[in-house]
């Protein structure tokens, strides 16, 4: 059962995964962050000057019994933070949703805007920091402030969870400590970051994988095989079909 409601709670604070969401929509806690997504969502680029921009923190996006974790970087100023949902709007979910559907586990190819039909089967889709970052690049104290939200959310999902997919280092290296912090035991020293590497966290599969930026898709650095071949290991892990 959820928690009661507290207006006025800390990200630290126990909830259910609905008012999580809503809570790290509301957060201010980085000026350069609060700075930055609001002055974008002010100005705009020229290919979206008829859209109101989100502006504001983006939560994560999949069912609350989601049995594998996608966790990324942060949403991409005019992605995320235009539209509001995770990888949405941009040429990196172009790819990761594309991948999920070609391997069974999302309801469409595309995700383009927060009301555009899109289901994940079994997925969710995060990033430990919620604000589009400048040159998306957060800062490590940023990533430390929004740590306790990603740490909320791998406590509420525990009981499904079983897989986890890490996209990028950035990723990997702020994960670690947030698993560590919600319960689970993770090696010493600190697993590092590769293509491919699977790290066990008590029953739970952690795998890292190339992130879905264009640097790296356009370059073949990931290719769609190589994204579907991470992601069908992990479904299966995680016990989906």
């Amino acid at each position: 059962m959820d928690a009661p409601r507290d207006p006025d709670a800390g990200p630290g604070c126990a909830v259910g995964l609905a008012e999580l969401d809503l809570r790290v929509e509301g957060c201010r806690a980085c000026p350069r962050l609060v700075a930055w997504r609001e002055e974008v969502a002010r100005t705009k680029r020229a290919a979206f000057a008829d859209w109101t921009y989100w502006g504001r923190p983006v939560p994560g996006f999949g069912p609350s019994d989601a049995r594998l974790l996608i966790i990324g970087l942060a949403p991409a100023a005019h992605g995320g933070n235009r539209t509001g949902r995770m990888f949405t709007g941009d040429r990196s979910g172009d790819v990761l949703y594309q991948a999920l559907y070609d391997v069974g586990l999302a309801s469409q190819p595309t995700s383009v805007a927060a009301d555009d039909g899109l289901e994940l089967y079994g997925v969710r889709v995060t990033a430990p920091v919620h604000c589009a970052p400048p040159d998306n690049k957060p800062t490590p104290g940023e990533r430390d402030t929004c740590r306790p939200w990603l740490v909320q959310e791998l406590r509420l999902l525990r009981p499904t969870l079983r897989a986890v997919v890490v996209l990028g280092a950035f990723g990997w290296q702020a994960a670690l400590p947030a698993f560590a912090e919600a319960g689970w035991a993770v090696p010493r020293p600190r697993p590092a970051f590769a293509h491919g590497a699977r790290v066990s966290l008590d029953g739970l599969a952690l795998f890292g994988c190339f992130h879905v930026s264009q640097r790296n898709t356009f370059t073949g650095r990931l290719t769609p095989e190589m994204l579907r071949d991470v992601l069908r290991t992990a479904a299966e892990r995680a016990g989906l079909p």
